[in-house]
């Protein structure tokens, strides 16, 4: 994979495929709420954090068109997410804060953990736990990727999820369509995502809005393609 470089918005061909828009994190959720909660206790003079910390996430989603004007058929991701599962029954899910340009996963720069992963519709979501350093559970001490992610949304500053993969683009009726060569190689953390309505997020309300975009864009999508590549 060493001769192959990042495949650009409106590019085809075999390549990288970073994809800054596939989730996001939302820290106004109630499911991350607990999460946001035990960061405010450094506000309150508190030193202790108990782990694991744990937060919900939009990872990708199928025939909707991203920044980069691709598109994901269904079997295509819905094959990937089956694949991926084995890392994390592994808890080798693992991914980075901000996307380098390359395949390899850095170990200086992991900052997260997926643990949990389904299906809502032609969404996937993730349940994300966040790797801290005791420096930053203990005293709040920004030492690694992890803390400073759980720093970001402690702030309430909304994340986004980004995938990594390799794999081709083909132009098809004038839409960017993964090919199933595609192999996902990790979701990053980013503050700029492509997918639309990528973000972590702490609260399912303010998930819904996004969702509905979703769908809309997805009802486009297929009446410009051939049902069937996208499942």
């Amino acid at each position: 994979m060493s001769n192959l470089s990042i495949l650009r918005a409106g590019e085809t061909g075999k390549g990288y495929l970073i994809e800054y828009d596939a989730g996001f994190i939302s820290p106004a959720d109630k499911r991350n709420l607990p999460f946001v909660n035990e960061m405010k206790k450094f506000e309150q003079g508190s030193n202790i954090i108990t782990e694991p910390y744990y937060v919900y996430a939009v990872l990708q989603k199928y025939g909707v068109k991203n920044r980069n004007g691709r598109v994901y058929p269904e079997d295509i991701l819905k094959s990937q997410g089956i694949a991926y599962q084995s890392l994390i029954d592994d808890r080798g899910a693992i991914g980075e804060l901000d996307h380098p340009a390359e395949s390899i996963i850095a170990g200086d720069r992991v900052s997260h953990n997926i643990v949990e992963m389904w299906w809502e519709g032609n969404v996937m979501m993730g349940k994300i736990e966040i790797l801290m350093s005791p420096g930053f559970i203990n005293m709040g001490i920004v030492s690694t990727m992890g803390d400073q992610v759980a720093n970001l949304l402690r702030h309430r500053i909304k994340i986004g999820v980004s995938s990594r993969g390799v794999g081709s683009v083909e132009d098809v009726s004038g839409i960017q369509v993964v090919q199933n060569d595609f192999e996902l190689i990790c979701w990053d953390i980013v503050t700029n995502p492509s997918t639309p309505g990528s973000w972590i997020f702490h609260d399912m309300k303010d998930s819904k809005p996004m969702k509905m975009e979703v769908v809309e864009s997805k009802s486009k999508i297929l009446s410009g393609l051939d049902k069937f590549l996208l499942g």
